[in-house]
C-alpha cells in the first residue's frame, strides 16, 4: 500500500448547540459569579467572607507557611485549621484578632502536627456572597450584555464557537491517523520507548500542577509505573507513527515555518500559559524552538490533509 495522504474520505458529524446546553452553560457562570457586595453594618457571621492578613506562630516563633496577605476565607467553611474560624465570627474590618489552634496530629507538615499556634490576624474587609437570579441584572453585570436574551445568543455562539473547533481538530486528528495507516513504516524499540519516556514526563508534569507525585498515582490506581508504561504502549506507537506520517508529508511537500509563523506560536505558547515573551526568553532555547517548529509542521501537515479531503458533513 503505498502513503495515501491526499483524496481521504471521512464524515463528520457537527453538534449543533442545544437549548439545554446553553442553559446550563448560564448556570455555570451564573454559580461561578456571585454577586459580592460589602458589608459595614454588622460584624462577621457565619457564610461571610471576610479578607484578612494572618501570621501564625509555635512557641513565639513564626512558621514558614503561615503567612498571609489578603487571604479571603468564607466563614464556616471549613477550609482553615479547625477552631480557627469560629474564632473570627463577631469581629469588625479593622480589628485585630488572636486565634488560637492546635494543628491536627495528621498534619501534613510533620514539624506542626499536634502543636499548639496563635495566628494574629487583622480582618480588612467583610463581603456577602448571593446568587444572582438568572435576570437582566445578571446579564448586564456579569455578561456585559444589554439583557438575558443577548447573553443567551452570546452564549450561544461561543458554545458553537467551540464546538466546532473542537470538532474539527477531531476531524483533522482522524485524517492524519487514517493517512498514517497506509505509511510502510514500523516504530523502532527506541523510538517506542522515548515517546514513552515523553508521555511519562507529561504526566508527571501534569500531577504536579495538583500536587500530586507519580508514586501517589500508582498507589491510587493500585498499579506500578512498569504498567503505566505497558498500558500507554500503544499510544505510544500510534504516536511515533503519527509523527512519521507528519514528517512524511512535510518531505513531500516542501512544507517550511517562516519566521512570522514560530513567533506567532511562540505568542500562542505565551497565552496558553498567561505569561509574557519576555517571561518565555529564559525558555526559548534550541530544543523549545525545535518544539515549535515541529507543532507548526504538524498543524500545516493536518491542514493539508484536510483540505484534500472528502469529507461528508451532517447535523445532529
Amino acid at each position: 500500500m503505498s502513503f495515501t495522504y491526499r483524496g481521504l474520505k471521512a464524515e463528520h458529524t457537527r453538534h449543533i448547540v442545544t437549548g439545554q446546553e446553553v442553559d446550563r452553560q448560564l448556570e455555570r457562570l451564573r454559580q461561578q459569579s456571585p454577586r459580592i457586595t460589602d458589608v459595614t453594618d454588622r460584624p462577621t457571621q457565619t457564610g461571610d467572607e471576610v479578607v484578612l492578613d494572618y501570621a501564625g506562630f509555635c512557641d513565639g516563633q513564626q512558621f514558614a507557611g503561615g503567612t498571609a496577605k489578603n487571604q479571603t476565607l468564607v466563614l464556616g467553611s471549613g477550609t482553615f485549621i479547625p477552631g480557627f474560624e469560629e474564632q473570627l465570627l463577631d469581629k469588625v474590618p479593622g480589628q485585630t484578632v488572636t486565634v488560637s489552634v492546635t494543628f491536627p496530629k495528621n498534619y501534613h507538615a510533620e514539624n506542626l502536627a499536634g502543636r499548639e499556634a496563635k495566628f494574629q490576624c487583622t480582618i480588612h474587609a467583610i463581603r456577602l456572597k448571593t446568587p444572582y437570579d438568572l435576570d437582566d441584572a445578571f446579564a448586564r453585570e456579569v455578561g456585559g450584555c444589554e439583557d438575558l436574551d443577548q447573553l443567551r445568543r452570546k452564549t450561544r455562539e461561543s458554545l458553537q464557537d467551540y464546538t466546532d473547533q473542537r470538532g474539527e481538530l477531531d476531524l483533522r486528528d482522524r485524517l492524519l491517523r487514517q493517512a498514517a495507516q497506509t505509511l510502510n513504516f514500523t516504530p523502532s524499540e527506541s523510538q517506542i520507548q522515548a515517546q514513552l519516556d515523553q508521555q511519562m514526563e507529561d504526566l508527571k508534569a501534569q500531577l504536579s500542577q495538583r500536587g500530586l507525585t507519580l508514586q501517589m498515582y500508582c498507589q491510587f490506581l493500585s498499579t506500578t509505573e512498569e504498567q503505566l508504561r505497558q498500558d500507554a504502549r500503544p499510544d505510544a506507537e500510534a504516536a511515533v507513527r503519527l509523527q512519521a506520517a507528519v514528517e512524511q508529508i512535510v518531505s513531500l511537500e516542501n512544507l517550511t515555518v517562516s519566521k512570522e509563523e514560530l513567533g506567532r506560536a511562540a505568542a500562542r505558547v505565551c497565552r496558553q500559559n498567561n505569561m509574557t515573551l519576555e517571561q518565555l526568553k529564559p525558555y526559548y532555547d534550541a530544543a523549545f524552538e525545535n518544539a515549535l517548529v515541529r507543532s507548526v509542521l504538524t498543524e500545516k501537515a493536518m491542514e493539508l490533509v484536510r483540505d484534500n479531503a472528502f469529507v461528508t458533513v451532517r447535523e445532529d
